[in-house]
């Protein structure tokens, strides 16, 4: 089954992560895509909630043009896009199958085919698809979308940039604030502190990016304790992101473990992985004055009282990636270790993760053409 047979939609939104997903699926099926960017407006939830498909809770002058012909698949993440999928499919005499990445909001049954992730406690069904980790694209297809700058630089642009960095290179990929995890000023200290050890002890150097969700006062508390020579990008304000550059030159990677994407791309390069924990420990949550916040309030209250597969748990994955040696915990008393155990290597080691990632995501473009194509 050839590009063009097929028409298949790819609805992205705001983050990053969720829209890499979707694009390597789209790729990986091999029908070809097109992607409709979808702004969503601050208040859509009001209007999204219960309601039936519309797109009222869009701002349609700001997003791509929604008109016939309709496609055949539509490619969804993120509870923002939902309502503009089903939107799709009623527009199109329900001839459109919807595909959708993570856990929706809407009932299971709502959706042709669901790829799913441990954290997300969705029950075993025939149109749900459970994989280990989430779905990115391989190192040497890379993906570009509307938040992705169009003059990317090239691969030996950045092999170039790092060339006076002694080796090995430890990228360290910094998330932020998400569900229970708050990224403070002392943990950004915390995760610098350890990096530049474990960089130290291997005589070496840091490939450092943040992401749009990292707080800025983490980010300078993280770069004011780092000692060891280092290339350091700050995502805000800046179209030269070398991110996908670490993730094919690095020797090993620290990230931060409240990202699935970026746990789930490092690990995909089946070189050392090292788990920066943003938990808080063994402390009592309501004794944190961080943890009253929005978000990590929203997260304990939906974690307590709401339904079990509107849960997420991403320690599950975590867990998954240490069983299996795929990962290791960054501490304070494993950094310097590492460190020497990662000076012994040879440069560009590689594991078994990155195979599993490879056939998960074949297995899941697998499930996508069998929507519509049958033996």
């Amino acid at each position: 089954m050839g590009e063009g047979q097929y028409r298949v939609w790819c609805l992205l939104g705001r983050k990053a992560g969720d829209n890499t997903q979707v694009c390597a699926l789209a790729q990986a099926v091999g029908w070809g895509f097109e992607k409709k960017a979808i702004t969503a407006r601050p208040w859509e939830l009001l209007v999204h909630a219960g309601a039936p498909p519309t797109l009222a809770g869009i701002d349609r002058a700001q997003s791509s043009r929604l008109e016939p012909p309709w496609p055949d698949i539509v490619i969804s993440a993120g509870r923002r896009n939902e309502p503009v999928a089903r939107w799709i499919r009623q527009q199109s005499g329900n001839r459109s199958r919807l595909v959708h990445l993570g856990r929706p909001w809407a009932p299971l049954d709502s959706w042709d085919l669901i790829v799913t992730t441990p954290q997300y406690f969705l029950p075993k069904a025939p149109n749900i698809l459970h994989n280990n980790l989430p779905l990115h694209a391989p190192l040497r297809t890379p993906l570009r979308t509307p938040l992705d700058a169009a003059d990317e630089p090239s691969l030996e642009h950045w092999r170039e940039r790092f060339a006076a960095l002694p080796r090995p290179w430890v990228a360290v990929l910094v998330g932020g604030d998400s569900g229970r995890f708050v990224l403070t000023r002392a943990k950004g200290r915390r995760l610098g502190t350890l990096a530049t050890q474990l960089a130290g002890a291997a005589g070496g150097a840091l490939l450092v990016t943040d992401s749009p969700r990292t707080p800025d006062a983490a980010m300078q508390a993280f770069t004011g304790c780092v000692t060891v020579p280092s290339h350091v990008h700050r995502c805000a304000g800046s179209a030269d992101n070398p991110y996908r550059a670490m993730l094919a030159l690095a020797d090993a990677f620290i990230v931060t473990g409240e990202s699935m994407s970026m746990l789930a791309e490092a690990a995909d390069t089946g070189r050392p992985l090292y788990i920066f924990d943003p938990g808080d420990g063994a402390t009592p949550w309501w004794r944190l004055l961080h943890n009253y916040r929005y978000k990590p309030l929203s997260f304990r209250f939906a974690m307590r009282f709401g339904p079990a597969r509107m849960r997420r748990d991403v320690g599950r994955i975590q867990t998954a990636l240490i069983e299996s040696g795929d990962a290791s915990w960054l501490d304070s008393q494993s950094a310097a270790g590492a460190g020497a155990a990662l000076a012994e290597l040879p440069v560009g080691s590689q594991g078994a993760s990155a195979r599993q990632a490879q056939a998960e995501l074949a297995n899941s473009a697998e499930a996508v053409r069998r929507l519509l194509v049958t033996d």
